[in-house]
């Protein structure tokens, strides 16, 4: 539930808990009538905001760097090799986050697989313990 509803409905039941003890005790005790006022608002808030869960959509898992895993980036740096390279890689909501990308000395060896500033590039894993993606030269779509 938004924080905002929750507070809303703590104030709504705290000022209606405050007006109907003022009814009752009349010009009573204030310290006593505040202390009911907001237990009473925590309880009605609680209470009406249980059942009302169910119909709020549960929130999306948070994004992970493996998300990028199978996607295609951009090379932004002179070269890419086993201890440097950077990539612009964009993420499914359409946002761009610039990344460390390497690629080993085996694989850049190849003819036409070094990469360099502008090639388009495949992230195909994530290494956890150096933080950096690995990364291969996209094939171009056949069809």
């Amino acid at each position: 539930m938004p924080i905002t509803v929750a507070v809303s409905l703590l104030v709504a039941f705290a000022w209606f808990t405050a007006l109907a003890g003022r009814a009752l005790l009349g010009g009573g005790d204030g310290g006593i009538l505040l202390a009911a006022a907001l237990v009473g608002g925590w309880v009605g808030a609680r209470v009406l905001a249980w059942p009302l869960r169910r119909f709020m959509p549960t929130p999306a898992p948070p994004p992970s760097r493996r998300d990028f895993v199978g996607r295609t980036c951009v090379i932004r740096t002179g070269r890419v090799g086993p201890d440097f390279g950077q990539a612009e890689v964009r993420a499914a909501d359409g946002s761009a986050a610039l990344v460390q990308v390497r690629q080993s000395l085996v694989e850049a060896a190849g003819q036409g697989s070094a990469l360099t500033s502008g090639a388009a590039a495949l992230i195909y894993d994530y290494d956890a313990e150096g933080e950096f993606f690995r990364v291969m030269p996209d094939l171009p779509a056949m069809g």
